[in-house]
């Protein structure tokens, strides 16, 4: 027993399932102790930071045991008490450790312990006897004379980075003029910016969008899950801009949640030029003090609109009023490695314990998404239409069984694609592989270039001569001569975007042609830039993956062509051909959005697939009922729940042995109403140089498989094989391979 309430109860991060009990330092001033404030703690050898999760009375350890904390490092809670309560609730449900889940919903500058307050922006100005002063003082000194003509520019100050631009020595001479009083040195703080543009009024209505926006804005104040099935182009985001006008006005923030920032910049433009108050945008491409800069805005709440990716769910909120998830079906919005979380899936719980309504936007809904509509979890609100004078994009299925291609362009595509540009419109191209070909095989004796560390083909990138393995990211440069045989006919087979866009060049010599892909976009601003070129109308044909199929807007593309959609048929995975259906229609979307009407053409070797011919339709709300159909005679998600448990290593045995022991040790708790399927190897059994093998626990109960994982994945690491491997538990698993 202990002293009343004088045990500090503290997540800290690491893989163990427990939180750890401290005692208070001896100088340590109890009242400052709040949950959520960060300590730093003895942990073993070593020195660790966490965060405070609860004050207790007693603790299980003797109270000679324990350690006291060696400082506290916030005077106010770093993480608020709704952002402990819904990280908490994560580690529950996705049974991850409570430290490293906390951990995860803190920027890294605060891992680390930096402060918990903003970082001055350090800035130079010109004093009045500066500004007064004559040049021709500074004859002979050119250094300053370069200093004090680029301060007379920046009258509220020259920051670091427009001195940088000075050649020479610029901070001799800023320092040489400071010692003359012609300069002094200001700290500010850090603001989000504010778009420079004239505000854009709102955009006319149609009646599905009003009304959307009338059952959103009469929700404000209390929870509601909305799901907004718009198909592409029907204005979706008007109904985003017109609700948060209304949140603003009562002085409230918006959190929006997008798949991935690179990919949306036309949505956070549209934001800054509908809005004259702080955008904070919050995404990995940050660095840490941008991040930490961003966070705090948003917690003080001088920022009213936060646009970031999944892991921005965590960003703390002064005034919460709403919560959007854009392109909610997205992938991305699952986290794949360490803490497995959902983001769109806590969004929904972050509104329920916020008490403010959530919106989940889509042409294409998850089926996840489709099914909580249907039973009621959700207000289903639809937007049938196109928003404006647009009409839908017809779909035409090409039969290419026995036509002639080249390249993987058939002569009819080719031929339309002809007439769209005869007519001054642009066209897109939809190829979801990049590279310039997924394999290199001799002609002779059929050996193929694989990966040594993975079991897959590498893919050939020409333009670098190398071959890439896009698992693994390792590379080589390509052979000569074939290692099996020494023939020299070594040929690429299939199509890439690179290989596509070559073709694209013969075809069209005198057009200007954007492949838009991974590869052409690493720069950073080089996506910004593609994309300015597409909507100006310099790039006449674009050519991409799944980087062109997502929110973009491109009035002038009157013709989209989906090379290769049968892979989708036939995928291993069962979410293979949702996915499928779901890009397809948001790659047809493209086309047709302004006042030109818009063609769509797949090619296709099965165009009597049935699936196809509901695609040709359109209607994604017949063919998402047909797939929910399939999914409950199968008995598989949302009509099951999934969790898989996963291990690696280098040895190919101890994978199996762990999952096998791993199994055997659920036998011995409640496993009624679950199914346990392996272990086997994964798809793909060796990736990157370690072999993997996954346990997958299936259950029409959802309370019953989170009863059984409480108990089971903490024993998990007392298994003697767990040292040999490395595993993980995914929840709701959205990649089975």
């Amino acid at each position: 027993m202990s002293s009343p309430s004088n045990i500090l109860r503290i997540a800290v991060p690491t893989p163990l399932y427990r939180i750890f009990d401290y005692l208070p330092h001896s100088t340590q001033n109890m009242d400052t102790l709040e949950p959520g404030v960060r300590v730093r703690v003895p942990f073993g050898r070593t020195k660790s930071i966490g965060v405070l999760v609860e004050l207790a009375e007693t603790s299980d350890i003797e109270h000679g045991r324990l350690k006291p904390i060696l400082e506290c490092l916030d005077e106010h809670p770093a993480l608020p008490q709704d952002i402990l309560e819904l990280v908490s609730w994560a580690s529950n449900y996705y049974h991850y450790p409570i430290g490293e889940a906390i951990n995860t919903a803190l920027p890294a500058a605060l891992r680390k312990g930096l402060p918990d307050k903003s970082k001055p922006v350090i800035s130079w100005c010109l004093t009045p006897e500066g500004k007064s002063a004559d040049q021709k003082d500074l004859k002979r000194a050119p250094r300053q004379a370069a200093v004090h003509i680029c301060l007379q520019q920046y009258p509220e100050g020259a920051k670091s980075e427009q001195l940088q631009q000075l050649p020479g020595d610029w901070r001799g001479g800023l320092q040489a003029l400071i010692k003359r009083g012609w300069v002094v040195k200001q700290e500010t703080n850090m603001t989000p910016q504010t778009a420079e543009s004239q505000a854009q009024p709102h955009l006319q209505l149609n009646s599905y969008q009003q009304e959307a926006v009338d059952n959103i804005s009469a929700a404000l104040g209390s929870f509601q899950a909305f799901l907004l099935h718009g198909v592409t182009g029907s204005g979706k985001t008007e109904v985003y801009l017109q609700v948060i006008d209304a949140v603003l006005g009562a002085g409230q923030q918006v959190l929006v949640l997008v798949p991935e920032i690179g990919l949306t910049p036309q949505l956070v433009q549209r934001f800054q030029q509908r809005f004259q108050i702080p955008i904070t945008v919050f995404h990995s491409g940050l660095s840490d003090s941008e991040r930490l800069e961003a966070w705090l805005a948003a917690r003080n709440g001088s920022a009213s609109i936060i646009l970031g990716t999944r892991s921005a769910i965590f960003t703390p909120l002064k005034n919460p009023g709403l919560i959007i998830v854009d392109e909610e079906h997205d992938v991305s919005l699952k986290q794949q490695d360490g803490f497995r979380y959902s983001a769109r899936d806590l969004a929904v719980m972050r509104g329920r314990f916020l008490q403010v309504p959530v919106v989940l936007g889509s042409a294409t809904p998850s089926l996840e998404s489709m099914h909580n509509a249907a039973e009621s979890r959700y207000q289903l609100l639809g937007l049938p239409d196109r928003a404006g004078d647009a009409c839908h994009a017809s779909i035409e299925l090409l039969d290419m069984r026995a036509q002639p291609m080249d390249e993987g362009l058939s002569h009819k595509l080719l031929q339309r694609m002809q007439q769209h540009l005869d007519q001054g419109s642009q066209v897109l191209l939809f190829l979801n592989r990049r590279g310039y070909a997924p394999v290199l095989m001799c002609h002779e004796c059929g050996w193929t270039a694989g990966c040594d560390r993975c079991d897959t083909h590498m893919t050939l990138h020409k333009q670098r001569n190398r071959l890439c393995c896009h698992h693994c990211g390792a590379d080589r440069v390509i052979e000569k001569t074939c290692p099996n045989c020494t023939n020299e006919e070594l040929k690429p087979i299939g199509q890439g975007t690179q290989r596509t866009e070559q073709a694209l060049q013969q075809h069209f010599p005198d057009i200007t042609i954007s492949r838009i892909d991974r590869d052409s976009t690493r720069r950073k601003g080089s996506m910004e830039s593609m994309l300015e070129d597409a909507l100006s109308g310099k790039s006449q044909i674009l050519i991409g993956t799944q980087l062109l199929a997502k929110g973009h807007h491109f009035p002038n593309v009157t013709m989209v062509g989906i090379l290769d959609t049968d892979q989708g048929l036939f995928s291993a995975d069962f979410r293979g051909t949702e996915r499928m259906v779901q890009l397809a229609l948001q790659v047809a979307g493209r086309a047709g959005r302004a006042e030109k009407p818009g063609q769509v053409l797949i090619q296709t070797h099965h165009p009597d697939h049935p699936l196809l011919g509901m695609l040709s339709g359109q209607d994604y709300s017949h063919i998402s009922d047909g797939l929910l159909q399939e999914r409950k005679q199968a008995c598989l998600p949302p009509f099951s729940n999934l969790a898989l448990l996963r291990a690696e290593a280098a040895d190919y045995s101890m994978p199996h042995q762990f999952l096998q022991h791993a199994k055997e040790m659920a036998a011995h708790l409640d496993i009624q109403y679950i199914e346990f399927m392996g272990p086997v190897p994964a798809p793909m059994e060796r990736r990157a140089g370690r072999y993997r093998a996954q346990l997958l626990l299936q259950s029409e109960n959802r309370p019953a498989l989170h009863r059984l994982l409480k108990q089971w994945t903490p024993s998990l690491e007392k298994i003697k094989s767990a040292r040999k491997v490395r595993w993980s538990l995914d929840v709701d698993p959205l990649d089975m391979f």
